[in-house]
């Protein structure tokens, strides 16, 4: 019994590989669907007052703080650290220029070229 069912089951398998059917593929073109990323704005910062002591000015400027109710604490950069501070300032900028161009890019490719 288990021979007969071998045999039709041999029989079966050898007979869809028998016939030999052309495939057709189709090809069709696809547009690039539309990213929906919105452009990243800016923050808006808040603005800073700065003020510059110097040692002919700092009692002057520390009894002045005390009237408008501040309380004057120092925090001091050297004016090295003040250039290194504004360069790290310069190269965030620049990384958010080149991101902004990036995504920029990426829209043109996958939605085309704005109008």
């Amino acid at each position: 019994m288990i021979k007969i069912f071998s045999i039709i089951a041999l029989c079966l398998m050898l007979n869809s590989c028998a016939g030999e059917r052309s495939l057709n593929v189709l090809s069709t073109a696809q547009s690039r669907p539309d990213l929906n990323i919105k452009t990243p704005t800016l923050a808006e910062m808040e603005k800073i007052k700065w003020i510059v002591i110097t040692s002919n000015n700092a009692d002057e400027v520390f009894k002045r703080m005390k009237a408008e109710g501040l309380d004057p604490v120092l925090f001091g950069l050297s004016d090295r650290d003040y250039e290194l501070l504004a360069k790290n300032f310069a190269q965030i900028r620049s990384t958010l220029k080149q991101t902004q161009d990036i995504l920029a890019k990426y829209k043109e490719y996958y939605e085309g070229p704005s109008k």
